[in-house]
């Protein structure tokens, strides 16, 4: 299971307002199968098989585009642990543990 950490920007738009295009984004994550996510202020994260999240971050991608967005960033940065099982929860509950 892997941990990505997903921000995509729309460029070329009338507004420097954002929030639409990340609300869209998160309606094509809640119809997605296989995945946990949640939304930060800065950037959404996904947990699950990471090549289904690549295939959702494909999606993802598109929205703004479809949205009338003339240019489209999308980063991502990847947390794939192989000798044990991770999770969102589990990362912050091994960091609270330490405070």
């Amino acid at each position: 299971m892997a941990i990505v950490e997903v921000t995509i920007v729309p460029l070329g738009t009338s507004s420097p307002s954002i929030s639409s295009y990340v609300a869209a984004c998160h309606k094509v994550l809640a119809g997605a199968d296989g995945i946990e996510y949640q939304l930060t202020p800065m950037s959404t994260i996904i947990e699950g098989n990471l090549e289904r999240i690549i295939e959702i971050i494909k999606q993802l991608h598109e929205v703004p585009f479809s949205a009338g967005a003339l240019r489209v960033s999308t980063t991502i940065r990847i947390d794939d642990r192989r000798d044990k099982p991770i999770t969102m929860e589990g990362k912050l509950q091994s960091v609270m543990g330490k405070l």
